[in-house]
């Protein structure tokens, strides 16, 4: 039954039968008549399962009609609202705003998706400790969004391997700001040729089987080949660009499919006129099109139809469209119209697979209610920088490799949590500008006195660097540095982007000395404005930068990208090539 279908009273729309809940004061949708649904009431998120269909309504349900007492209050000094007679109810959705559908497959849609029955859509995977288990609401969010090249559902035979068990044919790294203005979207090559590391799996009976790694093989197998999961793909991500990843999302071709329909279509632009025989058989005049269903599948699978027919070309491809489903999605014909958004929540849920950390609607609305302020115009994609591989004979390239020159500033600038759009940047240039007078101070008050090893007090926290860092750190000050006065005190209560010192104003003279001791540069110090009591420690806490004692710590994070890194604005509509 599709989207539109569930909740029909013999040939009712949908839309009318949003009433208003009399305890909440909101509109809700009524999905069957019954005693229990008399007073809708929302649910506590379960558990999801195995996906189920909804339970179908009765067979001739009368749409509910409001009680004495349900009427929403008249405005005062303002119009009344029409009578029952004089047309529909007033209709209204509590957008909690969002990225759910992107997500999915590149579109923005959240709203309170608390109705039990879009539990059951989800297909959830325990990914045996692959993601960090949760986001956290002062950290950056990294969710890993696959496509696979499954041959599931009707109308697909034609696409993908028909012998794949599912591999990683699309996957995107959605990288979420920790101030929640931004993301960047790093799309992976499936050709490429990386190392998967060792994987446990959960099987069916509860068990855990690790499947062995592999080396030297092609990015798309690290899921579905041998066994493998989406948890596979996110431990490979991790060792690929040094990136944790919290949460991932899977979908397969219907996703495209069912979601740009339900949307109404994605508008694409074509600088030239296309005609795909040997692959997707796509074939469309240059110009505007609005596509879905089986055109929208064919646009973003054809590897014949732009640039030099390669795999890389049919990322920029992908983009492009996912940039488009994302503004429609968040158009306010889509957002206001409860048709599309009930479409797009049965869509979104039936086409959806995640881990189990965010395996409801509760959790994946809670999700969306983090990266509901993102504007499109913040939001970049771009690909991993690759060189063909130096492995294969000329005329006959079919992988990539990492290349390594272009790749290390950017994925620094992911990790280091800099935004990659036009508007940020300039944001942080201001900024920076208004830093530069306290960095100068910063910078002198490492040419002053230092005090002696002996009369320096600090408590070593690892706030981002390596496993063992603080304990490490504080054995190497006190037995080589001669710093008696040094204390361990483990895990900081928050990481930290880069390694830093803060003191007050009166231990300028021990900071100085433990600056010069670990090579701490002035962006490194952060002194305080009032004075410590005796005897109180400065406090030391190690970042991601921190390799080891007595190591320089790592360069800066690069604030621009290197010009030949591909990149594109989630705002900008690009008339494909």
């Amino acid at each position: 039954m599709d989207a539109q279908s569930r909740g029909r009273a013999d040939e009712i729309d949908p839309a009318d039968q949003w009433v208003l809940n009399p305890r909440t004061g909101h509109y809700e949708l009524r999905l069957a008549d019954s005693e229990a649904q008399q007073r809708p009431k929302v649910s506590a998120p379960r558990k999801a399962t195995a996906p189920s269909a909804p339970t179908a309504p009765s067979p001739s349900p009368a749409v509910p009609k409001p009680r004495r007492g349900d009427a929403p209050p008249r405005r005062r000094g303002g119009r009344s609202r029409k009578g029952a007679g004089g047309g529909r109810r007033k209709k209204a959705l509590i957008i909690t705003g969002g990225t759910l559908a992107f997500l999915l497959v590149g579109g923005s849609v959240a709203a309170y998706l608390y109705y039990e029955h879009l539990n059951g859509n989800l297909s959830v995977t325990d990914v045996a400790g692959a993601g960090t288990g949760g986001f956290k609401k002062d950290q950056p969010i990294n969710i890993l969004v696959i496509g696979t090249d499954k041959r599931t559902g009707a109308g697909n035979e034609s696409y993908g391997d028909k012998d794949s068990v599912g591999h990683a044919d699309t996957t995107i790294l959605f990288h979420v700001s920790k101030d929640r203005t931004n993301a960047t979207a790093l799309s992976i090559p499936r050709d490429l040729i990386t190392n998967i590391p060792a994987c446990p799996t959960k099987q069916p009976d509860g068990s855990t089987k690790t499947i062995p790694p592999t080396k030297g093989t092609r990015f798309n197998t690290s899921l579905g080949q041998e066994g493998r999961d989406a948890g596979c793909t996110m431990r490979t991500v991790k060792e690929l660009t040094g990136i944790e990843v919290d949460h991932f999302m899977m979908a397969d071709f219907n996703a495209v499919k069912t979601l740009s329909t339900a949307v109404g279509g994605v508008p694409v632009c074509l600088a030239k006129p296309v005609d795909d025989e040997e692959g997707s058989h796509l074939k469309l005049d240059a110009g505007e099109h609005r596509l879905e269903g089986e055109q929208a599948l064919a646009f973003v699978r054809t590897r014949h139809g732009f640039g030099n027919n390669s795999d890389l070309d049919r990322i920029r491809i992908q983009q492009q469209f996912l940039g488009s489903m994302m503004r429609e999605m968040k158009s306010k014909e889509t957002l206001t119209s409860p048709k599309k958004f009930l479409s797009l929540a049965e869509a979104a849920t039936k086409s959806l697979g995640v881990d189990s950390g965010i395996g409801s609607i509760g959790k994946l609305t809670d999700l969306a209610g983090e990266l509901k302020s993102i504007d499109t115009k913040n939001i970049t994609f771009t690909t991993l920088p690759v060189l063909d591989n130096p492995a294969e004979p000329e005329g006959k390239k079919a992988t990539v490799v990492v290349d390594k020159t272009l790749a290390e500033p950017l994925l620094q600038m992911i990790r280091g949590d800099v935004s990659l759009t036009e508007v940020e940047k300039k944001e942080q240039a201001a900024k920076e500008s208004a830093d530069a007078d306290a960095k100068a101070k910063q910078d002198a008050l490492l040419q002053g006195n230092k005090a002696p090893a002996a009369d320096v007090r600090v408590d070593v926290y690892n706030g981002g660097g390596p496993s063992g860092s603080a304990s490490t750190t504080l054995k190497w000050l006190q037995i080589t540095k001669g710093v008696s006065k040094a204390g361990n005190l483990g895990n900081a209560p928050a990481k930290v982007g880069a390694t830093q010192l803060e003191y007050a104003p009166n231990q300028a003279d021990q900071a100085r000395a433990l600056a010069e001791m670990m090579g701490l540069s002035a962006s490194a110090m952060k002194m305080g404005t009032a004075d410590a009591a005796a005897k109180t420690p400065m406090k030391l806490t190690l970042g991601p930068d921190f390799q080891q004692p007595g190591t320089p710590l790592a360069p800066p994070v690069p604030q621009e990208l290197p010009k030949d890194v591909q990149q594109a604005q989630a705002d900008k509509a690009v008339c494909a090539k």
